[in-house]
């Protein structure tokens, strides 16, 4: 991998992310789909997210999009509206090479500048690198949700971790 940078995704880097987001979804649990997305989803969910005034943050190569964060509101309901859920998920030939930190900082500094209080991350409870990526950036479990999701075969438990802003 070449050199590395951060930056706001656009409507063209979504194919780069949809390729992310599958892989991931094909190989883990770290989200709950059973099936892969079509690029209208993803095209889909860039709209709302700039109609909502929020961010999606991709890390780049030479070779594309290697990563990408972004955050969304915790649930749709006034009482929630400090609280926010991100995401971050990365190639799979890039893992492992610092790239999470540098995903995460621009979500974090947005959620401040937009006033939010709270920032949760929704964790499988079998993802321990998540767990401890989210610890090391200070982030604190605060919950733990058995056997709400299903997928391959199995029934998923729920970590949630939580940094205040």
């Amino acid at each position: 991998m070449g050199d590395i940078f951060i930056r706001q995704a656009t409507i063209e880097d979504m194919p780069g992310l949809l390729a992310i987001y599958n892989e991931v979804i094909q190989n883990s649990t770290a989200i709950y789909f059973d099936e892969a997305l079509p690029l209208e989803n993803r095209i889909a969910w860039y709209h709302q997210r700039q109609k909502e005034g929020y961010p999606i943050f991709i890390a780049a190569d030479e070779s594309g999009v290697v990563g990408f964060s972004s955050f969304g509101d915790f649930r749709p309901f006034p009482g929630y509206r400090f609280t926010v859920e991100h995401s971050i998920h990365v190639r799979a030939d890039a893992r492992g090479r610092g790239l999470g930190p540098k995903l995460m900082a621009p979500l974090l500094d947005r959620a401040k500048t937009l006033g939010k209080h709270m920032m949760l991350g929704v964790i499988d409870a079998d993802n321990s690198k998540s767990i401890s990526f989210h610890e090391r950036l200070g982030f604190e479990q605060c919950a733990m949700i058995r056997q709400v999701g299903f997928k391959f075969g199995r029934w998923l438990d729920l970590v949630i971790m939580q940094k205040e802003l």
